[in-house]
């Protein structure tokens, strides 16, 4: 009879301990995803941010703005064709 009784709380604490475990494995499946869910938001925002990035240095480097600059600030002009030298190699 002891026998029985001690097989049947072996069997009771393996069934709880199982329990557990799952209910753990649960928890830290969906933390796991919590955080992917988070990652993947960021990566996202992070691709939006670098898109607008190139836009604005597309913006920057266009020849009309670097053209503007050079006339504007650093008083530069587009010499007269008399003025060209032309070199032969």
């Amino acid at each position: 009879m002891s026998g029985k009784i001690l097989l049947i709380m072996i069997l009771l604490i393996i069934t709880f301990v199982s329990a557990i475990s799952v209910v753990y494995v649960k928890h830290y499946n969906r933390k796991l995803f919590v955080e992917l869910q988070q990652l993947e938001k960021q990566r996202d925002e992070m691709e939006v941010e670098w898109g607008r990035l190139q836009l604005e240095q597309n913006t920057w480097a266009t020849h009309a703005r670097i053209e503007r600059i050079a006339r504007e600030q650093l008083q530069m002009i587009t010499p007269e064709n008399k003025d060209v030298i032309y070199i032969k190699p």
